[in-house]
């Protein structure tokens, strides 16, 4: 496994360091170095480090939802208001329904499997957008206006929201039944996520001013805590819906409301461990890519995975409208919408290894929503965020 992990670390950096000389999000190069690497490709890394991959991933994930659940301003959200709540559910219906419109015509299946991969494929990327909005905040790129605060805000729940449609339907599709209160779950699994994430940053913050303590050590106990929080939605979720993610963003959110000055010296040492733990995220991602099934889908998976990507676009313009953003702006929020990884990557697979009948569809639609739209949707945001945003230079009051 130490020969996997110095390959993944001298590679990833390789990459980074490529791709920024090419003007080019590195993010990309981490992905393809995963897809050589990984199982799919050279077969190189150890089977022991990819099948704990998935909390590798996990892991990586927290630090950067911490980092920027640090660097977000209450006040910022509340300046925001409506279409941040909007981009939480919106474009990912737009895209479902758009899977239940067209996909039973395009790839002769039912509409419960097509609302299956509907599900799979609605959620936009966390491990590819928050990174690129945390960076946008910390170089105050479209911050007069909250942009990135406003996508990173959906982009936390929106998941969530297609993690529960998807096991609603891949129930009834198993020969369940399905009701109401099963959509209840959506609402429910994010304000008690926020609900969590808001009572222990209280708790936190009061400790922390109690007892004195290295800044290092907070750090290891807020992961402690972020930990804690994915462990209990994996423990009592089927219980009690709670998001994880959530719960973690609004924890950070929490100190820096109540404690502005600890969020302001824990932020960098946040951002310190992230330059670690993308390496890992983005090259165990490309990993999971199998590029075979491209070859093997047909022009039909990408046509309607096309189809998709319009109607979620047009359901991130129905969540922007009205706003006071220019039409530049605009552009930005909707490229921002586009890439596809973290959540088709754990539940790709999911409808196969369940048995269902459309899980092999499933599986590649995940692989080439990945391959296609996390380096487009990279690479968008990279440039559209150079081009179109504007550095805030006022001091706020």
């Amino acid at each position: 496994m130490l020969f996997s992990l110095a390959l993944i670390i001298l590679f990833g950096l390789l990459s980074r360091s490529v791709f920024k000389k090419i003007h080019l999000p590195y993010i990309i190069g981490m992905l393809f170095v995963g897809i050589i690497l990984g199982p799919f490709g050279f077969n190189i890394l150890s089977s022991s480090l990819t099948n704990i991959s998935g909390d590798i991933r996990e892991i990586a994930l927290i630090i950067i939802l911490m980092k920027a659940g640090l660097s977000l301003d209450l006040q910022d959200l509340k300046k925001v208001g409506r279409p941040a709540i909007m981009l939480c559910f919106v474009p990912a219906s737009c895209e479902i329904i758009a899977y239940l419109v067209f996909a039973p015509h395009l790839m002769h299946i039912s509409v419960i499997d097509a609302g299956i991969i509907g599900a799979i494929m609605g959620a936009v990327s966390p491990a590819v957008v928050v990174p690129a909005m945390t960076r946008l905040i910390d170089e105050k790129k479209g911050t007069n206006k909250a942009i990135p605060q406003m996508m990173l805000a959906g982009s936390s729940a929106d998941d969530v929201y297609c993690v529960v449609i998807f096991t609603a339907l891949a129930g009834l599709a198993k020969g369940g039944d399905i009701h109401a209160t099963s959509f209840l779950r959506v609402p429910t699994s994010m304000i008690t996520g926020i609900l969590l994430g808001i009572v222990s940053g209280i708790l936190l913050v009061q400790f922390f001013r109690q007892f004195h303590m290295r800044d290092t050590v907070k750090v290891l106990l807020l992961l402690s805590v972020a930990f804690l929080f994915i462990s209990l939605e994996n423990s009592v979720g089927e219980i009690v819906p709670i998001s994880g993610l959530l719960a973690i963003v609004s924890l950070g959110l929490v100190i820096k409301a109540k404690h502005p000055i600890l969020a302001t010296r824990l932020t960098p040492k946040f951002g310190k461990l992230w330059v670690g733990a993308e390496i890992f995220l983005f090259v165990l991602v490309g990993a999971l890519v199998n590029i075979t099934y491209i070859s093997q889908a047909g022009i039909n998976v990408i046509i309607m995975l096309f189809i998709g990507l319009f109607f979620r676009t047009f359901g991130t313009f129905i969540s922007t409208t009205k706003t006071g953003l220019t039409s530049k702006e605009q552009i930005f929020c909707l490229v921002s919408e586009l890439p596809k990884a973290t959540v088709q990557a754990a539940m790709g697979g999911v409808p196969l290894a369940m048995g269902l009948g459309v899980g092999e569809m499933a599986l590649t639609f995940a692989v080439i929503g990945i391959v296609i739209t996390a380096p487009l949707g990279s690479f968008l945001m990279s440039y559209t965020s150079e081009k179109y945003l504007t550095v805030e230079t006022a001091v706020k009051a």
